[in-house]
């Protein structure tokens, strides 16, 4: 069993500084020398023995016969009087607290009760050390026959095992080594575990099980519970930044009888009370929040969930948080600036820098980005304009490329898989403008040219990882173009925008022009450098056969 305060201690040094709990693992840690044991960190060797005497290890033992062997230890507690799944908790002091307080309650002898899971446990004769973490901090507690009822240490060493809540009464002391521990005198269990959990150096290797059993791998790998952390400060940094500019947080609808937004599939579920089919939002509420620009509200923005019914991928997923906002009174010009400054406040507030490593890519936010432009990068590419191309010479380019395509392939499929294929190649950050008008019927038209609309997308690693655009607040443009997309899905293509007659009818109260973004966690995983599922908390997957 290797050593989970070893496992924290090494970590600490390096990914763990983002939190709190992490900060405490560093501050408290012990790493001794390979090979050596102090009493807070215990030795890998069958000869540091568990202190279960006379039970066969766990490398000798299957889940099931480990499973049921922990079983028969239920009734050893029922047995002794004390509950394997106790409703309360005495608890009065934090490990953490212990540990941030230690001089002052070793002198003042006080009686404290702490608590935790059992990560590791050492012991021979009369004393037994546990190593206690309870999401704070980890704390050593330490039984010795001479300090407590005889029947309560033997009840501990034959019933107790890793991965155990226990809680423990005693007294803040230091053993020889130096080690900050309680010396118990009472314990009781908190919740009795019938699986074993995996050794802390090893963990959870297999890809599958580590996804679908996600508390177990965030518990033994210290790498994973870091992501799920930065993640969290991800999107507090996000709503940091928009607060600080006067922006207003709000929630609208998830289901939805008209989905809008985006260009994608919806999944689609039946709503019992209304009898109606509805749709999962494909978008983070973009004409709803548009609809509170109308309203009168001059900047807004959301972080939610959408939905996709679409494929996966390393970068895709069907259901993710994105964030969207929208600001009156400012266009895609204004709102470079703006993202520029958001993608390097959110990179400087999570990972204290501004380059990164991203799939063989390598990204400086801090560098000016540069501006691409969409027509003129295909025609150097493939040899076409795609302003004044024909949908037959679109669709000849993607299969003169030999790129992959679905069978509803029009114009503007056409020309955007071209775009996708030729992105790969710009590690970026960059953006993106001077997007045909026919590939983005939420925009407005470009003074400069017409036949374009004011969109911006965010180039990162060979993907968008980010877009906005001027919006479009002409209702009768708005009408033609959702008429056009209209004509698409009629023949075949399943991801054109839907006729939304509500959101037409409300812009015709008159909208303020503004600027929308949109940006979803797949900024998080390029940040990370890792595919979108493995940094999503718990992935969907097929259920276990």
């Amino acid at each position: 069993m290797n050593s989970f305060l070893n496992l924290f201690a090494r970590h600490s040094r390096t990914s763990w500084r983002v939190s709190r709990i992490w900060k405490n693992s560093k501050r408290y840690g012990t790493n001794p020398p390979r090979g050596r044991s102090k009493e807070g960190a215990f030795r890998s060797t069958r000869a540091a023995a568990m202190i279960r005497s006379g039970h066969p290890t766990h490398n000798s033992m299957s889940e099931a016969d480990i499973r049921a062997e922990r079983i028969k230890k239920l009734a050893l507690l029922k047995k002794a009087g004390m509950e394997s799944y106790p409703s309360d908790s005495h608890r009065d002091v934090t490990n953490a607290d212990v540990r941030d307080s230690f001089e002052t309650l070793e002198k003042s002898g006080k009686k404290i009760h702490v608590g935790g899971r059992i990560m590791s446990l050492r012991g021979q004769g009369g004393i037994v050390f546990a190593d206690m973490f309870d999401g704070t901090a980890r704390l050593q507690a330490v039984f010795q026959k001479a300090d407590m009822d005889e029947k309560s240490f033997e009840l501990f060493s034959n019933a107790a095992d890793i991965g155990d809540f226990i809680e423990v009464m005693g007294t803040a002391f230091k053993t020889k080594r130096g080690e900050p521990s309680v010396k118990v005198e009472k314990w009781r269990m908190l919740s009795k575990s019938l699986l074993p959990i995996p050794a802390e150096r090893f963990g959870l290797k297999d890809e599958e099980k580590r996804l679908r059993e996600r508390e177990i791998d965030i518990l033994t790998n210290p790498e994973t519970r870091a992501i799920f952390e930065r993640k969290a400060r991800f999107w507090q940094s996000a709503r940091d930044f928009y607060r600080a500019r006067g922006f207003l947080e709000v929630e609208t609808p998830v289901l939805e009888t008209t989905p809008g937004g985006a260009d994608a599939r919806p999944f689609i579920t039946h709503h019992n009370a209304l009898d109606i089919d509805v749709y999962m939002r494909i978008s983070c509420g973009e004409l709803w929040q548009k609809r509170l620009l109308i309203a009168g509200y001059p900047k807004v923005f959301e972080i939610g969930r959408i939905f996709r019914n679409e494929g996966q991928s390393r970068e895709h997923l069907q259901d993710y948080t994105q964030l969207e906002s929208y600001e009156a009174f400012s266009d895609a010009k204004a709102g470079m600036k703006f993202v520029q400054e958001l993608y390097r406040y959110i990179a400087k507030e999570v990972y204290g820098k501004y380059t990164f490593e991203v799939g063989g890519h390598t990204v400086d936010f801090a560098d000016d980005w540069k501006r691409i432009d969409f027509c003129e990068s295909l025609e150097k590419e493939f040899g076409i304009n795609p302003l004044s191309c024909s949908e037959k010479e679109a669709i000849q380019a993607v299969r003169d490329a030999k790129i992959e395509y679905g069978e509803a392939l029009n114009k503007a499929r056409a020309v955007d898989h071209l775009w996708k294929n030729l992105r790969k190649k710009i590690s970026g950050p960059a953006f993106l403008t001077g997007i045909p008008v026919y590939l983005e019927p939420l925009a407005k038209r470009s003074s400069e040219n017409p036949e374009t609309v004011e969109r911006i997308q965010v180039l990162i690693a060979g993907s968008e990882v980010g877009k906005g655009y001027s919006e479009l607040n002409d209702p009768l443009d708005q009408r033609a173009r959702f008429e056009e997309q209209q004509k698409l899905r009629d023949k075949g293509d399943e991801e054109a925008q839907r006729l939304d007659l509500d959101y037409v009818r409300a812009m015709e109260y008159g909208m303020p022009p503004a600027f929308g973004f949109g940006v979803s966690e797949r900024l998080f995983a390029f940040l990370e450098n890792k595919p979108a599922h493995e940094t999503q908390i718990f992935p969907l997957l097929r259920p276990r056969q």
